[in-house]
């Protein structure tokens, strides 16, 4: 028994049309797994745990003493912690209102071999209360971790 061809031609249009949706999709999904930022407190960064050259956000505290701005540009160098470990930040550009010494600060960009976190965006927190949930998580682990060592420590 031959199969109709006007059956046929209806069944191919289907299997193309199914063929384009799937790799459509595929192709949506390499492009938002590539989009993904994802966040890395100070001490994953250090303990080498981030990804170097891929974009992500760290966050923390911007450490106290540790601005300097470039004279002759825009380049700002800060520090980032979460008083268990430190990541230095390279920003082009201009900070937020919000951006102050011992204040939330969350930054997206890429870390770079030498460790340093080359900045795109730098957020601010929003007021004396606000704390990206990010950050304030981050800030609970490494007080927690802090804690557990100086237990050990006076055992």
């Amino acid at each position: 028994m031959a199969m109709h061809p006007q059956r046929k031609q209806r069944l191919l249009i289907v299997l193309f049309i199914l063929a384009v949706a799937g790799l459509a999709a595929g192709l949506l999904g390499y492009a938002l797994k590539e989009n993904i930022n994802l966040f890395y407190p100070p001490a994953e960064i250090a303990a080498g745990n981030a990804p170097v050259g891929k974009a992500m956000r760290a966050g923390g505290m911007v450490k106290e003493g540790s601005v300097t701005r470039a004279s002759d540009s825009l380049k700002t160098q800060f520090v980032v912690t979460d008083f268990s470990a430190n990541v230095t930040v390279e920003y082009e550009g201009i900070l937020p209102d919000l951006f102050a010494e011992g204040e939330g600060v969350v930054v997206s960009g890429k870390l770079a071999e030498d460790g340093v976190f080359y900045a795109t965006e730098v957020l601010a927190k929003h007021d004396e209360t606000y704390m990206p949930p990010e950050v304030s998580e981050a800030l609970e682990k490494s007080a927690a971790s802090r804690a557990e060592t100086e237990e050990k420590g006076t055992l």
